[in-house]
């Protein structure tokens, strides 16, 4: 359940996870495209899609998901890392999933994880609310 990304961002190979449900999207896109050599060719066939061809088929591809925020094939990555974080996934896995060679780099994701620290209520807020009910008479 591994995918080989074969010269990916930075000039790196690098192996990552495979969902069982993307798993299904590519065994399905590659029954109906037959493609040989690279799963995802570029022009002429022979060589790999390039970083401009995807960019070129990514536009279209966001507006057919109906996303109007700007955003760029580099965004998708970001969000990958920020997403991981959030769940929880330990900062030494997503530094190999992205490939970089410094801690410090992946460790500028936090900073993302950081706006979800602030938006959560402390349970002393709640504490704070039920004095508020206590104080007035009210059933807690």
């Amino acid at each position: 359940m591994l995918i080989h990304v074969d010269q990916g961002k930075g000039r790196k190979d690098r192996k990552v996870m495979l969902s069982p449900g993307f798993l299904d999207l590519l065994r399905d896109y590659w029954r109906e495209a037959r493609p040989e050599g690279w799963l995802f060719p570029g022009k002429p066939k022979i060589n790999p899609l390039s970083p401009r061809q995807l960019n070129r088929a990514f536009t279209p591809a966001k507006t057919m998901a109906g996303i109007k925020k700007a955003a760029t094939l580099h965004t998708l990555r970001h969000s990958f890392a920020t997403h991981l974080l959030e769940a929880n996934t330990d900062v030494r896995v997503i530094q190999v999933l992205l490939g970089h060679a410094k801690l410090t780099t992946t460790a500028q994701y936090a900073h993302v994880a950081t706006k979800t620290i602030r938006g959560t209520v402390s349970p002393c807020e709640m504490l704070a609310k039920l004095q508020d009910r206590t104080a007035k008479g009210s059933p807690g």
